[in-house]
Formats: structure tokens, C-alpha cells, sequence
């Protein structure tokens, strides 16, 4: 994605975004060059209410916390197909995590995360230790993953008198 195409996105969705319960950032890691997963989510949360800002395939650490900083999204949602997910996501979820702005953001990392059939439960460990919200593996229910985007906090403008902000 070229700087403009990102920034024409911005801009078509900060339009939206006043309608829309937040911005929500969706990214495949830096080795995985896959997309339709990117869309199909895209997809998902459009329909959940959120405005979403695609970063598409191969995208490196720095450019995903860069834009995550600039953008301030409510979720960041990190998809792997090519089976690397799980040393990727370690090293992203360490740039995200070292960003300020970002440590309260929730970020959730899903698909095929290993080479092997899934990750064992050591491994799942290991991701949210490092700092991820939620780790969905590859053929994870649809339906967790709307159940957790429906429970992130509302920013303070859709509650009354800024009651529950998170900061």
C-alpha cells in the first residue's frame, strides 16, 4: 500500500467514522502476503459497525505501529495464513505494546498461527503474555471473535457524560 492509498483511506474513513462506533485496524504480519482474509475481516467488522483501515498483506512492524499511532484505533486485529502468526506476532505485538498510545489498545491476532496443525496451549500462553487480548486459531467460530469486538469499551463520545472512558 502506497502512503496516498493509505491516506485517501483515512480520509474516506474519518468521513464515516462519525457514524461508526470506532476505527479498527486490520493487517496480515510482515511475511504473509495473503488477502482475502484481510477482506473477508474487513468485511465482518464493517457489518459489526466499526469503520476499518486495511493495511493489506506483508506489512513490516514499524509501518503497522506507525500507522496504529497515527490512526488511534479501537482494535487492532492481526490475521496470518502462511503459518509464521505466532513468531510474527511476537515480534509486532512488542512494537505495538512499545508504543504509549497503544498499550490499552486491545489487539487480537488470528488464523493459522503454526506450521503444525495449531498452536498448543504453551503457545497461546506465550502470545497473550507478550500482550495480545485474544488469539483465535485457525477454524475458531465466527461467533467468538463478533462476541469479543461487541465487547470492546465504547470511546467516551457514545457514553453519557464520558461515564466508563478508557483512556
Amino acid at each position: 500500500m502506497r502512503d496516498s492509498d493509505f491516506q485517501s483511506t483515512v480520509v474516506r474513513g474519518s468521513a464515516v467514522a462519525a457514524a461508526s462506533l470506532g476505527t479498527v485496524v486490520v493487517s496480515s504480519t510482515a511475511s504473509d502476503s495473503h488477502t482475502w482474509n484481510l477482506v473477508y475481516l474487513e468485511l465482518l467488522i464493517r457489518e459489526l459497525g466499526y469503520d476499518v483501515v486495511n493495511l493489506g498483506p506483508c506489512v513490516p512492524d514499524e509501518l503497522l505501529a506507525e500507522h496504529c499511532r497515527e490512526i488511534q484505533p479501537v482494535l487492532v486485529v492481526i490475521s496470518s495464513v502462511n503459518g509464521h502468526g505466532h513468531q510474527d506476532g511476537l515480534r509486532v505485538i512488542k512494537q505495538l505494546r512499545g508504543c504509549a498510545r497503544l498499550r490499552a489498545t486491545p489487539v487480537v491476532i488470528g488464523g493459522k498461527l503454526g506450521i503444525a496443525a495449531g498452536l498448543d496451549d504453551a503457545q497461546v500462553r506465550e502470545l497473550m503474555a507478550a500482550g495480545f487480548d485474544m488469539v483465535f486459531q485457525e477454524g475458531a467460530d465466527a461467533g467468538e471473535f463478533r462476541r469479543f469486538v461487541g465487547a470492546i469499551p465504547r470511546p467516551a463520545a457514545w457514553l453519557p457524560d464520558g461515564v466508563g472512558a478508557w483512556v
